[in-house]
């Protein structure tokens, strides 16, 4: 599922929000959790997952090409760890896109 397809599908659910507006909802909210991941927060979203950052410390590497080292140096990078109702949804059996939803709010 793609932002827009997201989108799409909020502002059909939701009629009384119109797709600009649920574009804007939707924009917002992962700005708002980019930004706390970028300050080092961690995000929690009860059944769904959470949301962190993990560190990758300095090691060395190659260059493929020419075979020497090259430091490659230490990097952040954003982790999610799924939420148990999220595996639970994904691992049942193939089911209608709705009900998969409904349990997975549940």
């Amino acid at each position: 599922m793609t932002r827009s397809d997201l989108v799409t599908r909020l502002a059909e659910r939701f009629s009384q929000l119109t797709q600009r507006d649920t574009e804007f909802a939707v924009k917002t909210m992962l700005d708002a959790m980019s930004d706390a991941l970028a300050r080092g927060y961690r995000i929690e979203i009860r059944g769904f997952g959470s949301f962190s950052i993990n560190r990758r410390p300095p090691r060395m590497g190659r260059n493929p090409r020419s075979g020497a080292q090259v430091l490659i140096p230490e990097k952040l990078v954003p982790h999610f760890k799924p939420g148990k109702a999220l595996r639970e949804a994904v691992d049942c059996p193939p089911a209608d896109d709705d009900d998969r939803l409904d349990r997975l709010r549940d």
